[in-house]
């Protein structure tokens, strides 16, 4: 089926952002936000987007789950250390995450730094995961190239029968959490003939420059 692109789009109407009911603090306004999402009709209101860049100047994006954010620890997300994402982090910690409300109009860019979190949060996390996310964890050597999905199955079934009877796993010594400590935050607000709000609180000197940018 043909599908003419170019001609695809719709208006935005939601209530405009003003630099009043934005606030002073980026971290506040988030968690704001995050609500409405978790209120509304979205799917996954916790779905972000992290970009990467590998040691080849590549950019990498990829979808994953927001799994804790507060002033104090940023936004937080667990994976495979030994993932491209992870690979990519330690080799580059600067990176940037995206979320996307299509039901409200709005979108979040963070650009900041990456460390790892302390291992007692990554295991407390863990332990909290259902078990067959917790072996999973295990089974995947995740980003390598296996031959068929056949491995994976034989490895989940090796890996059942080694735990078997254990209601909580060990955790992986190469999965753990990520903070991601902002520099700079946008939130955008869809608003009429593409004249939309973006306000970007900036980091400088340990204070919040808040900012109007052009569409």
């Amino acid at each position: 089926m043909n599908r003419d692109l170019a001609a695809m789009r719709r208006n935005y109407a939601k209530d405009p952002l003003s630099e009043k009911k934005a606030g002073d603090c980026p971290f506040q306004l988030f968690n704001h936000w995050l609500a409405d999402a978790m209120e509304s009709e979205t799917l996954d209101p916790n779905a972000m987007t992290l970009a990467t860049v590998d040691d080849q100047g590549q950019p990498k994006a990829r979808t994953l789950l927001l799994k804790g954010f507060s002033k104090e620890k940023g936004w937080i997300f667990y994976s495979n250390y030994e993932s491209d994402k992870g690979r990519e982090l330690a080799e580059n910690p600067l990176c940037s995450l995206l979320f996307w409300w299509e039901n409200l109009e709005r979108q979040v860019r963070i650009e900041g730094r990456v460390q790892k979190l302390p291992e007692k949060d990554s295991d407390a996390y863990y332990t909290s995961r259902p078990r067959d996310s917790q072996i999973g964890a295990w089974v995947s050597e995740q980003s390598q190239i296996i031959p068929n999905r056949d491995v994976l199955e034989e490895r989940l079934a090796v890996l059942e029968e080694q735990y078997a009877g254990i209601d909580t796993l060990p955790r992986p010594p190469h999965w753990g959490g990520y903070q991601l400590l902002p520099t700079a935050v946008e939130f955008w607000q869809g608003q009429p003939s593409r004249l939309h709000d973006r306000l970007r609180f900036r980091l400088e000197k340990d204070q919040w420059i808040k900012e109007r940018l052009a569409p």
